[in-house]
């Protein structure tokens, strides 16, 4: 019974554990008035998508390999772990068929590489989120 209750307790500290995840913001210059589906941020950030509807090239900021914002936004819209987005990048990028987004460190540099960017496009973990940038959407 004590083996019973503690792994009970273990497997209920594990889904507090996941439900503890923050949200996720993808984040626009203010000026950008984009209507972007989660499907359309998923392409943008896999490289599929080079320029927003109203013409104008995408500059893409994405955080660096292991930061948590970076592991919940490939978690939550990407659909693939670090290690698969990573082979998914050097594929492209060893054929000529594309390019990673640009690599900051932090949420503040997003923010202010986003602000300073009208065709930029970013995300952050959504408690960071400034009057300086336009948040797209929350995951």
């Amino acid at each position: 019974m004590k083996l019973f209750i503690s792994l009970f307790i273990v497997l209920l500290s594990l889904g507090f554990s996941v439900k503890a995840n923050a949200d996720v913001a993808i984040v626009v210059h203010p000026s950008n008035n984009a209507k972007l589906s989660e499907k359309d941020i998923e392409r943008i950030f896999l490289g599929k998508i080079k320029s927003f509807s109203n013409g104008k090239s995408i500059v893409a900021f994405s955080q660096s390999p292991g930061s948590k914002v970076s592991d919940e936004f490939n978690e939550k819209v990407l659909d693939k772990s670090a290690t698969q987005l990573k082979a998914y990048w050097s594929k492209l990028v060893f054929t000529g068929k594309g390019t990673p987004p640009e690599e900051v460190e932090s949420d503040a540099e997003i923010l202010a590489r986003v602000a300073e960017e009208p065709s930029g496009i970013g995300y952050v973990d959504a408690s960071k989120v400034d009057s300086s940038v336009k948040v797209l959407a929350t995951f």
